[in-house]
């Protein structure tokens, strides 16, 4: 095991106490970079457990952090650059000024017409978040005012299939979202599981998670479409599923944030079925 030092994109800067454990051979990979020396990562901040950090340049550890670490470690490339940009723009595949992005991204058919993805790395389902002591579920859940974050797959699936009776109110972030959702101004939020997961400790038992919906999806890393280093980057992030790397990620940051066990988070169904 060896540390990677990471740098941000602001002011370009590096940060002498960001690091994480890395394995593998170093320089085994080779990648045509987007900057020299460095890969380079956009992701949507804040995202607990993902990206221990609320700015790039603060950001020391998380699993997708840590999985960039590795990439690069493994590309033989120094240093992770952080860029940190609103989720609808980074799977929007309308810049190019990155390698990557790791931003718990759900692929989508939608979002692969725009952008290209890895393997899945993680599967994801749609949890739903509520302050405590509220009695919401899968029965009642279209008669509440729910929250989603502008641009993701709960965005999707509230509107297309959950079908609202009352207003969805979209925010551009998750804080705002689950603020709001502690102040009253929304009853429920449908967001990721693995991301909602951390917030009831974060929150000290005000919120809590009382359901998840099944979507047979996963998250992927994106990469601009055209991106010559796509073939190398799907050889390193299977070697890094293959090796043991992630599942060891998952358990120290993720395992740790969540507090309890996703399996075991009662599943909802909507009325088709699902």
């Amino acid at each position: 095991m060896a540390l990677i030092v990471a740098a941000c994109d602001q002011g370009g800067s590096e940060s002498s106490n960001a690091h994480c454990p890395v394995s593998g051979h170093h320089g085994e990979f080779h990648l045509s970079p987007e900057t020299a020396d460095a890969l380079t990562v956009k992701t949507t901040l804040p995202a607990p457990a993902w990206w221990n950090g609320d700015t790039p340049d603060s950001v020391k550890s998380g699993y997708e952090y840590c999985m960039a670490a590795n990439i690069a470690y493994r590309s033989g490339l120094d240093r992770v650059k952080v860029k940190n940009a609103p989720f609808p723009e980074v799977v929007s595949g309308r810049t190019k000024d990155f390698d990557l992005a790791l931003a718990q991204i759900t692929i989508t058919p939608e979002r692969s017409k725009v952008a290209e993805f890895s393997p899945p790395y993680l599967s994801s389902t749609l949890g739903v978040l509520i302050r405590d002591g509220e009695k919401i579920g899968q029965d009642n859940i279209r008669d509440v005012r729910i929250g989603v974050a502008e641009g993701t797959t709960g965005e999707e699936f509230v509107e297309d299939r959950i079908k609202q009776l009352k207003p969805v109110t979209v925010f551009p972030n998750d804080l705002e979202m689950v603020t709001a959702l502690e102040e009253g101004r929304i009853d429920a939020v449908v967001h990721d599981t693995t991301i909602l997961l951390a917030y009831p400790q974060k929150r000290e038992g005000r919120v809590r998670l009382v359901g998840q919906y099944r979507t047979d999806q996963g998250y992927g890393a994106l990469y601009p479409k055209g991106s010559p280093d796509r073939d190398e980057l799907d050889r390193i992030i299977r070697q890094l599923i293959d090796d043991g790397t992630l599942a060891k990620l998952s358990a120290v940051y993720l395992g740790a944030a969540f507090g309890q066990d996703p399996a075991k988070i009662p599943y909802f169904t909507v009325d088709d079925g699902s």
